[in-house]
């Protein structure tokens, strides 16, 4: 009986140690990719400037000078100042730490609400499978942006509303791709092995399963960040967002989009924030999905 457990204890090691492998392969690809690394070292920058917001800004993002509206950029005010004399590089940096908040936040939500969801999908099956993913079907037919502003709008702005709502309409891609992984995974030799040796549902998922599903929920999520930016940006613009006066890049462009002729700079360097922000990620995305690949070299 001994000998049998070992026996079929040694294909979880193996595949432990493969996958151990194939992140240390990952992270020399990702090393090797220029535009990746350039894009991790911009997004790192961003975290910190979110984190170290309170430092930076050289002046508080409420502050007002009225003797000093709409001034273009100077000395003093390197990014100029708003319609209310407030300091736009200030109200910058502070922009960013809600953008990473929400990028982040969302991600979260979605990760939560979406690899449970998928990952009872793909190993139950029958019937459960069935209803989940005409569940997920329903929830993909929806409009995401439309659908978000629904949310928004019944909820009311802010931070925290935002967060919701992103999560209650980003989980479903999510969902699909554990669903797929979990399908293809408990099929193989080391589940065989893990039920055998007695491992339950719960510790089959989260042990055996869902680890080796981590790539394409770690690639998901790397692009469901920018998205859930940009989604953001575009609540903020149209004003059902962030709340006044906490800065927001997308509600910067939207107050000053009305200036553009007069006052450029209240909407060209929100935009170019937003614009740097999302290549970022979108260049990071892209060389966490090669460098995580297997068919790759």
């Amino acid at each position: 009986m001994g000998r049998a457990a070992v026996a079929v204890a040694v294909p979880v090691d193996e595949t432990r140690i493969r996958m151990s492998s194939l992140w240390r392969d990952g992270a020399r690809r990702l090393l090797r990719n220029r535009l990746a690394l350039a894009g991790g070292i911009v997004v790192v920058l961003l975290c910190l400037v979110a984190i170290f917001a309170d430092f930076l800004a050289p002046l508080p993002y409420t502050k007002s000078n009225f003797g000093r509206l709409n001034e273009a950029p100077s000395r003093e005010y390197p990014l100029g100042t708003d319609q209310l004399g407030r300091d736009l590089l200030s109200r910058m940096i502070y922009g960013a730490r809600v953008s990473m908040l929400v990028g982040l936040g969302a991600q979260v939500i979605v990760v939560l609400i979406g690899v449970p969801i998928g990952a009872l999908s793909g190993y139950l099956g029958g019937r459960m499978d069935i209803f989940l993913t005409r569940f997920i079907d329903v929830m993909y037919a929806f409009p995401r942006l439309l659908f978000v502003i629904l949310v928004m709008s019944a909820l009311g702005a802010g931070l925290m509303n935002i967060f919701i709502a992103i999560g209650l309409t980003g989980w479903v891609g999510i969902a699909r791709q554990t669903r797929a992984q979990v399908l293809a995974i408990k099929e193989k030799e080391f589940v065989d092995g893990a039920r055998a040796l007695g491992a339950g549902f719960g510790r089959l998922l989260a042990c055996h399963i869902l680890p080796n599903a981590l790539t394409p929920i770690v690639v998901a999520v790397t692009f469901g960040i920018p998205e859930a930016i940009f989604t953001e940006a575009a609540l903020s613009f149209i004003g059902v967002g962030i709340n006044p006066p906490t800065p927001s890049w997308g509600q910067m462009v939207g107050e000053g989009q009305q200036y553009i002729r007069s006052y450029w700079h209240l909407c060209v360097f929100p935009s170019i924030a937003i614009a740097i922000t999302m290549l970022s990620f979108t260049f990071f995305g892209d060389g966490v999905r090669d460098a995580l690949d297997p068919k790759l070299k």
